[in-house]
């Protein structure tokens, strides 16, 4: 039987050896594996039978799952250093009232970085004006978690999942925003936040 892993599993064996700071003639001794076909191996030469490839993993002291893991994509152990990420020079800069204008059940917004696609996050500058629930057409849902800065004045959370949670200026909570969830200003003084969801989306 033949190991469906590739090339890159050659690359995966070499890195986790070297983190367990073993020569291809100690690993060789330690599976039983010929040096010849673990440099083989090592170097993207020949693929494995599922007999070598278990006592590979035997010698490097890992069961299966690590090493396809490792292959797949990229998490060569906890003692590996995983490459720094590669910087993408994206820059969005909004000025003080600048943004996309939005409008959100809770009042009017301002989307920073609205010209930039495929978003990690999106901030929104929210006017929350709504003072209950009743008339912003149910809970809004996001595609992952969110979180909000009450920047002035005062707002209540509302949730599917909590009770509502009153937040003052300063005040922050991080969130799920797949649950259901609402704004509602607190008190006559207006109310500005920083919500901040998961993704391309607004609000």
């Amino acid at each position: 039987m033949r190991s469906r892993l590739s090339a890159e599993a050659g690359l995966a064996i070499r890195k986790l050896r070297l983190a367990g700071g073993w020569t291809l003639a100690q690993l060789s001794e330690r599976s039983g594996v010929p040096l010849s076909t673990l440099s083989k191996v090592e170097l993207g030469q020949t693929s494995l039978s599922y007999e070598n490839l278990l006592r590979i993993c035997k010698g490097l002291e890992i069961d299966m799952a690590r090493l396809i893991g490792a292959e797949a994509d990229g998490a060569l152990g906890a003692t590996a250093v995983a490459p720094p990420p590669t910087a993408m020079g994206r820059r969005a800069v909004v000025r003080a009232g600048e943004g996309a204008p939005v409008m959100l059940p809770w009042g009017r917004s301002l989307v920073g970085g609205a010209d930039l696609i495929r978003k990690a996050f999106t901030p929104i500058l929210c006017e929350v004006e709504a003072d209950s629930v009743d008339g912003q057409d149910g809970f809004r849902r996001g595609d992952g978690e969110a979180w909000i800065t009450v920047l002035d004045g005062a707002l209540a959370l509302h949730s599917e999942l909590y009770a509502p949670l009153h937040l003052a200026a300063g005040d922050g909570v991080y969130f799920d925003a797949r649950a259901g969830y609402a704004l509602v200003r607190v008190g006559a003084k207006p109310c500005q936040a920083l919500l901040v969801i998961a993704g391309d989306a607004t609000g």
